[in-house]
């Protein structure tokens, strides 16, 4: 049987891929293309993405990145990322340097900000009034708002950035991948000597101030938070958002007990299906597991998505639940790379779904969900636009 080839196709945005429910179904490990037709290791099941999130075997560099297998074109998270050499004390590093900037006193503090600028965005959609592209009105401009004062981005600079990492995202064009880095390093480079000169109450200054934290380290660190920062909140909000006013009653029933919005959050955290491989790991020797080998320097997909759906951990994993346990998904990863960010994203989550339902008790899709597409240019997917009313 041929190799299938990411990404799978999905015909429905709140949908698992037919061919990844019945790769699932087969096993835990797949031989699969890749998007540019590279060999590939596709890892679906639950317990072992698991354990592998956290295994020493893997890495995200190469010992020959140019001979390395890629999932796609954008320079930044197609192929292979960092020094294979030095690879576990750079993350070692990243992680203390970025840790103390996301403790959880930093966050708890956050939460009023969060939430003001939520009702803020609230504020504007219920004056337009319907029909509104809740993509475009609150899915996108809360995370941006939110990671830009984090860090201390000029909002006049906030247009340019989004611009920046979404080229640097694009899977399917190079070119553009590598300039939209460049222009975004470029400006992490500007911002680091502006904050230099004149700091403010806020990351990047911190990280300035930081003894042995050069220029370009500190623009590095930057600009990886502005994007890791939004993008994936920016997919989680639509997606949720579509969740939960697909679902029959399910909006009323948050509107009327306001306690089950945490329950959700995780629900929006576990349920989206999406159909792009997961995340990419190197092996960094051989080594069998669930009666494979893999070899040193192959390519090898953690598919979280996947893992979020296994039913053996979730039962009925189509169906969105927010009265499940979902306490086990991996949608921040596991281990020693779970997400630093994991608090900030359920901070503005909450706000988000606390928010909407409390102000429009009425909302509804403006669309069929079946004619709702997510971009597959970039790397972490999400909607294009979504259409309600109320």
């Amino acid at each position: 049987m041929p190799a299938a080839r990411l990404p799978f196709e999905q015909s429905h945005p709140l949908e698992a891929p037919p061919v990844r429910r019945e790769l699932q179904e087969r096993g835990p490990i797949h031989r699969v293309l890749t998007a540019v037709g590279d060999d590939a290791w596709l890892v679906t099941d639950h317990a072992l993405v698991r354990s592998l999130l956290d295994d020493d075997r893997l890495g995200r560099s190469h010992p020959a990145p140019d001979e390395a297998a890629r999932t796609g074109d954008s320079v930044l998270f197609g192929g292979p990322h960092g020094d294979f050499a030095t690879e576990r004390t750079d993350h070692a590093r990243m992680r203390a340097l970025l840790r103390p900037h996301f403790a959880p006193k930093r966050m708890r503090a956050l939460r009023p900000r969060v939430a003001e600028l939520t009702a803020q965005l609230l504020d504007d959609l219920d004056r337009c009034g319907p029909p509104a592209d809740l993509h475009r009105a609150l899915a996108v401009p809360l995370p941006v708002a939110v990671i830009c004062e984090l860090l201390g981005v000029p909002v006049a600079d906030r247009e340019r950035f989004r611009t920046w990492t979404r080229a640097a995202a694009d899977t399917g064009d190079r070119a553009r991948s590598e300039q939209g880095l460049a222009d975004l390093f470029g400006y992490g480079l500007e911002l680091v000597a502006r904050k230099r000169r004149e700091p403010g109450d806020d990351v990047l200054s911190r990280l300035c101030a930081t003894e042995g934290v050069g220029d370009e380290e500190a623009a590095m660190l930057g600009m990886s938070l502005l994007f890791a920062g939004h993008e994936t909140t920016v997919v989680a909000i639509g997606l949720g958002a579509l969740h939960l006013l697909t679902e029959p009653g399910l909006w009323k029933r948050l509107h009327e007990d306001p306690g089950r919005i945490d329950g959700a959050v995780e629900e929006v955290l576990r349920a989206p299906a999406r159909p792009s491989g997961g995340i990419p790991r190197y092996a960094r020797t051989a080594f069998e597991v669930a009666g494979v080998r893999v070899d040193a320097g192959e390519l090898v997909l953690l598919d979280t998505g996947a893992a979020n759906h296994d039913p053996a951990v979730f039962p009925d994993p189509e169906c969105f639940d927010p009265a499940r346990n979902a306490g086990a998904h991996l949608a921040f990863g596991h281990g020693a790379r779970y997400c630093i960010g994991a608090p900030l994203a359920r901070i503005e989550l909450h706000a988000v779904f606390a928010g909407l339902v409390s102000r429009f008790p009425g909302m509804r899709l403006a669309a069929e969900t079946r004619t709702l597409s997510c971009d597959g240019r970039a790397v972490t997917g999400g909607l294009v636009e979504l259409p309600v009313t109320w």
